[in-house]
């Protein structure tokens, strides 16, 4: 009889947990001076959220000067045929020893697009994600996470993974910016979008064994490129990918540069 009893205690003491589980979030994963999760949007994708603690940031896809962007393994995601991860425009963070880094502060949602293989089944996404945060120190973390993605339902993490989806810089031709290279030199560029919006500050991603730097111009929307470092025996044209971002919109295209000496 007493052991019927524990058994039944043990069972009521799970299902009580259960009930009070969200079925949209994964459970936090504690790191370094932050915690990660998933959580669904209710329309067959999902989100990577990074809480960080006051004072820390973490990396864009581009760190900038120093850094490292995080990296995300899908691998062993069931009924998941593909996973795009999409970043949100990010903010330019002076570091104490004088470089720029590219990242967020405080918070960073990753909207992620999921395909499931057969839209039939549920589909579960199983994440390991390894990411920097720094404070005046950087330290690794990493989170193991795993959700069952949920589509055609109402979670109530839809507004902030939408609201994130809406900062993430839109994909256009470069003559829809009225983007106008102009060569100063073989290192040196202007570069001016006729057709951005406001005043607006510039990502830019050359090929890799490349570093590139933009600083604006005193015209609005027009920045100075300055090659720093190219591969031995670089030759012909650079094309980048340039990350156009003025307030909370922004636009990504292609820009090719002149050939590098």
């Amino acid at each position: 009889m007493k052991l019927r009893l524990v058994v039944l205690g043990i069972f009521l003491a799970f299902g009580a947990n259960a009930a009070f589980a969200d079925p949209y979030a994964s459970d936090w994963s504690p790191s370094a001076k932050s915690r990660a999760r998933l959580v669904a949007d209710g329309a067959g994708g999902a989100a990577l959220e990074i809480e960080l603690s006051p004072g820390a940031i973490t990396y864009w896809r581009d760190p900038g000067e120093a850094g490292v962007p995080p990296s995300f393994d899908f691998s062993r995601s069931d009924n998941v045929a593909n996973v795009e991860v999409e970043f949100p425009a990010p903010s330019r963070i002076p570091e104490e020893d004088g470089s720029v880094a590219f990242g967020y502060r405080e918070r960073a949602i990753f909207p992620l697009k999921a395909t499931a293989k057969d839209v039939s089944r549920p589909a579960a996404l199983r994440l390991e994600v390894n990411y920097a945060v720094c404070e005046k120190l950087c330290l690794p973390a990493r989170a193991t996470l795993a959700l069952v993605l949920a589509n055609g339902v109402s979670t109530p993490y839809a507004a902030e993974v939408e609201a994130a989806r809406a900062r993430v810089p839109k994909k256009v031709a470069a003559e829809k910016l009225g983007a106008d290279v102009k060569a100063i030199d073989s290192r040196h560029w202007r570069l001016c979008f006729a057709g951005a919006p406001g005043q607006s500050d510039l990502f830019v991603e050359p090929p890799a064994g490349f570093w590139l730097v933009a600083t604006r111009d005193s015209a609005a929307n027009c920045f100075a490129l300055d090659l720093r470092q190219a591969p031995a025996g670089a030759s012909g044209a650079i094309e980048m990918t340039a990350t156009l971002v003025g307030g909370e919109r922004g636009y990504e295209t292609v820009v090719t540069l002149g050939a590098a000496k």
